[in-house]
């Protein structure tokens, strides 16, 4: 959070880029941006951004959110031209949330995270979304006159609360990028127009800054649990003359990386997930609880492999299991780092899955 002081000086000095700020501007007027999206357009960017249910000032209370959008050949142009968009001094401290559409994701994205790096107001812990099927001006404009920055938020801690996908921020990304050449994250999806609220759309995988797909449904799962993360859902088994739900309360992942020399032979990944049994119609037996841990070691094990195939298939390493399985061979993964992802794509994984259920 910027202090107080860095308030009063983001108003009392003339900035560059995105702290630029016109000398005729009434300085007492501050629009507090919260959110911003960024999209490709035909001669740079177009860079849209929204305040919450406040539009103005630091006392304004109750006004509709204010959308302000402008294109560019270059994120800090389109900063400066929204400033003159606004009657109000247009401030970026508070942006904790970057939408990004599909089509610039597909181009590249690094621009923008070395970007949101350098910038003294807006930084690398805004949580990250990308527009799936849509740009990120459809989905900032989606919120209406209370702003979308409500809805982002309740996904962010849903996220972090096992409720809802894995939220990221641009830090995250940023470093996973640099370190492991991939990275993924949460994608978001526009509803109709009668009913504009974002939802969940797995998660789109990035190879070298580029978008290379989408993991949803199963395989989105199955990215979870390579992270270590157990998957927000509860699943209903039907076993003999009982119906009983269960949720996956804990997961823990390991790797293990076997290397020969310059050459990795071996790539294994170790799973326990944790059942808890929610609901159920009468007392299970043993036999019952054998019966749900098959069943669901076979659907977690669909899971695993259908998220190992598409990210293998990429070459697209997303989750670090390479570095993570090195960890104990720091210098033999300094030898074979550089080409990983041809490796990562041609082993056969060894999956070790172990699912224990408790009532």
């Amino acid at each position: 959070m910027r202090t107080a002081l860095a308030l009063v000086l983001a108003l009392c000095l003339l900035l560059s880029g995105c702290s630029g700020l016109p000398t005729a501007r009434e300085m007492g007027d501050m629009a507090l941006m919260r959110t911003m999206g960024v999209d490709q357009a035909p001669d740079g960017v177009e860079m849209t951004v929204s305040t919450g249910p406040r539009a103005k000032g630091l006392q304004a209370e109750g006004e509709k959110a204010l959308v302000l959008s402008a294109q560019a050949d270059s994120l800090s142009a389109a900063c400066l031209t929204i400033q003159g968009h606004s009657d109000s001094y247009v401030f970026y401290g508070y942006v904790d949330q970057l939408l990004v559409g599909e089509a610039l994701a597909q181009e590249g994205i690094k621009p923008v995270l070395d970007y949101f790096a350098r910038d003294e107001e807006l930084g690398l812990g805004a949580q990250l979304w990308l527009v799936r099927n849509g740009t990120a001006r459809q989905a900032v404009e989606s919120g209406g006159e209370a702003g979308v920055d409500g809805r982002l938020s309740t996904l962010q801690l849903d996220g972090k609360l096992g409720e809802a996908s894995i939220s990221r921020t641009a830090g995250e990304i940023y470093s996973d990028l640099m370190e492991q050449g991939a990275a993924f994250v949460p994608a978001l999806a526009v509803g109709e127009l009668e009913d504009a609220s974002l939802t969940e759309s797995g998660y789109g995988v990035w190879k070298g800054t580029r978008l290379v797909g989408y993991l949803e449904g199963e395989a989105a799962r199955g990215l979870e649990l390579l992270v270590g993360r157990a998957p927000a859902e509860v699943l209903t088994l039907e076993l003999e003359e009982n119906r009983v739900s269960v949720r996956v309360s804990m997961v823990n992942t390991t790797v293990n990386l076997g290397v020969q020399g310059k050459t990795p032979t071996k790539l294994r990944i170790t799973c326990r997930a944790d059942l808890a049994v929610t609901e159920y119609d009468q007392e299970l037996s043993r036999a019952q609880q054998d019966a749900i841990s098959r069943q669901m070691e076979e659907k977690l094990m669909d899971r695993l492999e259908g998220a190992l195939t598409a990210l293998q298939q990429w070459e697209a390493d997303c989750v670090g299991l390479g570095l993570r399985g090195a960890a104990l061979h720091p210098r033999a993964w300094s030898e074979i780092q550089e080409q990983w992802p041809v490796w990562f794509g041609e082993l056969e994984p060894d999956i070790n899955l172990q699912v224990v259920v408790h009532e």
